[in-house]
């Protein structure tokens, strides 16, 4: 593949990506339920917030709507990526589609422009792509989450940890194809840059929770709990 196919696959995937990660889960949820998620608790636009103020149910519900936007959203750029180039180019580009498509529906997600760039902070995207890459990347995932979250029953440095693993295991794995999963069968230059895309949606994802961080240093950081009822000021 030449470099002026890979750039227009790159715009293609994001464009895509971001499209679909523009549809804001906990905001129309919030909207059936006569609230607008925005203005109440955190004021953030997603799983954490949604279940702090209407509940577990709806925290669940706005956590599977954000995942799936994601999984879709990789689904048709893997479908017409392999239209156009074949079956054989795809299985070599195909986690290079993932993640570009993941990273635009991520923007999307976190900087909606029909809602002034105000969103959510792109971890219930984040854990669709996780699902959409593979097994050993869900059950690393589900372990650098819960571990943390179950103990502390802090979202956010569960949701950090789960960024920071993900990160280490898609270098190792794409490197090594230790657990099988085709990433090291991609061109050098393309898994580098895979990587760098993969170094700049963990900084985001550190940005976006830069307020989380400092309450987490300062012990001041709110717990969530999933049974029952949490704080929401």
């Amino acid at each position: 593949m030449n470099s002026l196919s890979l750039f227009g696959v790159r715009v293609f995937c994001l464009v895509v990506g971001y499209a679909f990660g523009m549809f804001q889960t906990a905001v129309l949820y919030g909207r059936l339920k006569g609230v607008d998620i925005r203005k109440v608790g955190s004021g953030n636009a997603g799983t954490t917030n949604t279940l702090r103020v209407l509940g577990t149910k709806a925290g669940f519900i706005v956590l599977f709507g954000d995942m799936i936007k994601c999984i879709l959203a990789i689904f048709l750029t893997g479908f017409v990526f392999k239209q156009i180039f074949g079956s054989e180019v795809y299985a070599s580009y195909n986690y290079f589609l993932k993640i570009y498509t993941a990273a635009g529906c991520v923007l999307g997600h976190d900087f909606p422009f029909f809602l002034k760039f105000k969103g959510g902070k792109g971890i219930a995207v984040t854990s669709g792509y996780i699902i959409a890459t593979g097994t050993p990347f869900v059950l690393v995932g589900l372990l650098a989450f819960l571990v943390p979250f179950n103990i502390t029953h802090y979202v956010s440095l569960g949701s950090l940890c789960l960024y920071t693993c993900f990160f280490i295991q898609l270098i190792v794995e794409g490197q090594t194809g230790i657990c099988n999963m085709a990433i090291n069968v991609m061109p050098q230059g393309v898994r580098i840059e895979m990587y760098v895309v993969a170094f700049l949606m963990t900084v985001l994802a550190f940005y976006q929770h830069r307020t989380n961080i400092q309450k987490l240093l300062s012990g001041n950081e709110r717990k969530t709990y999933l049974f029952k009822k949490n704080k929401i000021d």
